[in-house]
């Protein structure tokens, strides 16, 4: 279909589903609004305005359904009835040829599928907007994974892209609230990780990076790229078996423990978040399996590494700092953090914004701690924070919805599940791990290799600044003639600086351990 009949098409869709009411209804021009009602003029919707906009993105194909599940995650722009809906849109899509994805295989990785694979299943045993994957084993016995990128969906995704830019600036330059919903904003970011799924490679990286970051948890199993398997097209991986984790009663029956599940997902989830800064980021029940292997039993296997979220040093001390508070009711120190951060404006007043918080937040600790959601209460915060002007940063966003998925999948797993008490503990001992002792021995271990490097320097700056000394107390001062002893002078100032730190922070560590020692001296006589 061409740009112009696909515009056509799309705006027939958006008349016939009503969409005019979710999407225009708040345009200024009233020449607009008319139009619209003439050209729907005898439309009967009985239908929520969620399910008309979900059921008018599974008309419009695949591409649209990913924009809508990535719209979903939105929250901080959406109303609930319309984010709770997206979020039930599946890749409901008719897998394409065998014959052509077994040439895509071939050409992407240049050798026949004989020579690669023993054998290798005669259909897909899933498949999806982006992709589909196939079941086969390697010639030296190894189960594998195949995902097969669909064809031609380089160009299909370009030309829809290009109409979704459009009807964003339409949006948001005939809409009144066109500038705080930031349409152009949301597709770029759908650009963004549609084009970070197109490269396998891509996730291939990312499900390694997650494997080895894991390793010593033993409660996740990543399956293992096989990399002479693997191109932007096409990537092979080792095959996973298990129980799909929304199978409660096969789960039952394996003798998994429930309770155990629940809490382990919330620790691989907060390990992923404070720990590495590295999660992933679409953690629906349809990417987890479960081990019912004997060796294995009741661990978590991860599935579709595609989307994969990254926190800086500062968003994981940010996010700490704030839950930290709410569980200690402090709300001027939540308003203090949101100023701090730059995402609230400076000239934010902070008794107005901690009224705010304090209306969020208050309202949850009247309630069991079972019955209390993180997810939702980052939500609401997301929520008043309009008010505020606060600019949400999209890794953030993508935190809220991996935590109130892992929320939703853990009370399916255990109904008394309590959240709070499962994370305060971890998130107390990730702050003491940044400003306590533990965080200073791992300051002096990163920061040692500098300070080996600069002591041998040390004689031969003292040398130089008592010459420059010597110089400066004939003539009465250092002579401009002279700018490296000046330098020199700056340098050794500099350096006894940072020393000193140093000896201090050593002799500090080593009293300590004196004392322990002589503590544990003084037990044992």
């Amino acid at each position: 279909m061409q740009y112009p009949l696909r515009l056509v098409y799309i705006l027939y869709i958006i008349a016939h589903y009503g969409l005019d009411e979710i999407a225009l209804s708040p345009f200024r021009q009233r020449w607009v609004r008319g139009l619209l009602r003439v050209m729907t003029l005898g439309r009967r919707l009985h239908a929520p305005r969620g399910q008309r906009l979900r059921l008018a993105l599974e008309r419009l194909g695949p591409i649209f359904v990913k924009f809508g599940q990535v719209l979903s995650t939105r929250r901080d722009l959406l109303p609930p009835d319309i984010a709770d809906e997206l979020t039930l849109l599946q890749d409901r899509v008719a897998p394409f040829d065998n014959a052509h994805a077994f040439r895509i295989i071939e050409s992407a990785l240049g050798r026949t599928v004989g020579q690669m694979f023993a054998q290798i299943d005669e259909h897909p045993i899933a498949s999806a907007s982006i992709a589909q994957v196939y079941f086969g084993r390697l010639h030296d016995g190894r189960e594998v994974a195949i995902k097969v990128l669909r064809p031609g969906m380089q160009s299909v995704i370009e030309n829809d892209l290009a109409l979704m830019h459009t009807l964003a600036a339409w949006v948001e330059r005939l809409s009144s609230d066109g500038k705080r919903l930031r349409p152009r904003e949301v597709v770029s970011e759908f650009d963004m990780y549609l084009h970070d799924e197109l490269d396998l490679v891509r996730e291939a990286a990312n499900a390694t990076q997650l494997r080895r970051n894991m390793q010593g948890l033993n409660l996740l199993i990543v399956p293992e790229m096989m990399w002479d398997f693997c191109s932007t097209q096409v990537i092979v991986m080792q095959r996973m078996h298990g129980v799909p984790i929304a199978q409660v009663d096969r789960l039952i029956a394996a003798g998994v423990d429930m309770k155990r599940l629940a809490v382990d997902g919330v620790t691989i989830f907060f390990t992923q978040v404070f720990r590495d800064g590295f999660f992933h980021a679409d953690m629906h029940p349809g990417n987890i399996l479960v081990s019912t292997a004997p060796e294995t039993l009741g661990r978590y296997i991860a599935l579709d590494f595609g989307i994969i979220g990254t926190l800086s040093e500062f968003d994981k001390s940010y996010l700490a700092q704030n839950f930290l508070a709410f569980f200690q009711r402090d709300y001027k120190r939540v308003a203090e953090l949101h100023i701090e951060s730059g995402w609230v404006p400076s000239q934010t007043r902070v008794d107005a914004l901690e009224g705010a918080v304090r209306t969020v937040c208050e309202p949850y600790f009247d309630r069991p701690l079972k019955e209390i959601s993180l997810g939702q209460v980052l939500l609401r915060l997301f929520q008043i924070s309009k008010r505020f002007q606060v600019e949400i940063q999209p890794q953030l966003v993508l935190l809220q919805k991996t935590l109130l998925n892992i929320e939703g999948l853990g009370r399916q797993l255990d109904p008394d599940l309590d959240l709070w008490h499962t994370a305060k503990p971890f998130l107390e001992r990730w702050m003491n791990e940044q400003v306590g002792w533990r965080a200073l021995l791992q300051g002096l271990k990163k920061e040692a290799p500098s300070y080996a490097q600069l002591m041998p320097e040390v004689p031969r700056l003292l040398h130089s600044t008592l010459l420059a000394l010597s110089h400066s107390s004939r003539h009465g001062k250092v002579q401009p003639s002279h700018p490296e002893l000046v330098e020199a002078i700056g340098q050794l100032v500099r350096e006894q600086r940072s020393q000193r730190r140093w000896i201090i922070s050593v002799g500090t560590v080593l009293v300590l351990l004196l004392g322990a020692v002589v503590a544990v001296g003084w037990r044992l006589v």
